[in-house]
């Protein structure tokens, strides 16, 4: 090889460098400093989510919504010949920054999950939001791995994963089809980053994971186990895991079920207003208040992972219940529940009598839709 020739290998490999360095430089600086995350494989897509989701917390906070282009008030994504793409963008023309889907019935191989959505379908729509520019994030409401009934069924479940050979072995298989289904959300050949929320709400009684169904040292073990097979195993380097009780009742222990640092990155919980308001923003302020210092004191995430009320029968339920609540919680996002029908909704739908009263929610400075998310983080 002459002098020349080595002289343009080496540009080349200067180039090449640089070009690296900078893709590096570009991801940490003195407001985004380096996060100690789960993986420490992690996947660049899902750095940038957490990145996003740290800026987003600093503005305000992103706006979910549960199945939020699957279905909605009088339309189906699959069969409607309407063109709703979510009851959301019916009525404030923008789309929700986070949207939530479950894994439910995958682990069994039933080609629809509870809320009658077809995995296919659920693949296609991950996808076109995450085009959007949209997070995305996912429950797991998994069957009962003794009995063989839903998630409802209170049977005790958790220990005999550990202590009986046949249900440890359908365990991992389940795990195995979760990881299968999540390889296949990619967008441009590259994984779609997720925010992985399974086991939620395990302070509550009706769930086999929640207590009494489960003992902490079960559940710890599980939520380990979980992590350990799908990052190491299976090798998924594009999840952030969640960890969501429910509401904190007097006395109870955020961290009873905390499965420790090494296994979460989001701290969250779920509260819902059972047309009680009074109780509602007590347990709101309370709960979110305890959550933020632990969040701060770990370096984790904060996130409302779960709200809402029925219906909406409160008049001004968004703009004089929830955010003042919340605007200044240090919250990542909120997701609201599902649209299923009209005796099962979360979002107004057009001709709600609080329709009004989300569009002015949705004008305030803190929340935060598709289109006000999409620099922030970059």
């Amino acid at each position: 090889m002459n002098k020349k020739s080595i002289y343009g290998v080496f540009k080349m490999y200067c180039l090449f460098f640089l070009l690296v360095l900078a893709s590096c430089k570009s991801l940490y600086n003195k407001e985004y400093l380096k996060p100690f995350l789960v993986d420490s494989k992690l996947d660049r897509s899902a750095k940038k989510l957490h990145k996003k989701l740290t800026y987003i917390a600093k503005e305000g906070f992103a706006i979910g919504h549960q199945d939020a282009s699957s279905y909605g008030i009088g339309w189906n994504s699959i069969d409607s010949l309407n063109k709703i793409e979510s009851d959301v963008h019916e009525l404030v023309s923008d789309y929700p920054a986070i949207y939530g889907y479950d894994l439910s019935k995958l682990e069994i191989q039933s080609p629809i999950n509870i809320d009658s959505v077809p995995f296919e379908s659920m693949r296609e729509e991950i996808i076109k939001a995450y085009k959007k520019g949209a997070m995305i994030t996912l429950s797991w409401h998994t069957d009962n791995l003794v009995s063989g009934g839903d998630s409802w069924d209170v049977t005790p479940s958790a220990s005999a994963i550990f202590t009986d050979d046949i249900i440890n072995s359908k365990y991992e298989l389940w795990i195995a089809r979760i990881a299968k289904f999540i390889k296949t959300l990619k967008y441009k050949n590259k994984p779609i980053p997720i925010l992985f929320r399974p086991y939620h709400e395990m302070n509550g009684f009706w769930f086999w994971w929640g207590d009494p169904n489960c003992s902490v040292n079960d559940y710890v073990q599980l939520w380990r186990e979980t992590v350990r097979l799908l990052k190491d195993e299976h090798k998924l380097h594009n999840l952030l895991y969640v960890y969501a009780p429910n509401k904190l009742n007097p006395g109870y222990d955020y961290m009873k079920y905390y499965p420790g640092d090494d296994y979460v990155d989001v701290l969250g919980i779920d509260i819902y207003d059972f047309e009680n308001s009074e109780d509602y923003i007590k347990s709101v302020v309370n709960d979110l208040k305890i959550a933020k210092t632990i969040a701060d004191d770990k370096g984790k995430l904060l996130a409302f992972t779960e709200t809402g009320l029925e219906k909406i029968s409160t008049k001004n339920w968004f703009t004089e219940v929830l955010y003042p609540n919340i605007k200044d919680s240090g919250i990542s996002w909120v997701l609201f529940w599902r649209n299923a029908h009209l005796e099962h909704y979360y979002i107004p739908h057009k001709t709600h009598e609080n329709a009004s009263d989300f569009k002015k929610f949705a004008d305030y400075p803190k929340t935060l839709f598709l289109k006000d998310i999409q620099s922030l983080g970059n």
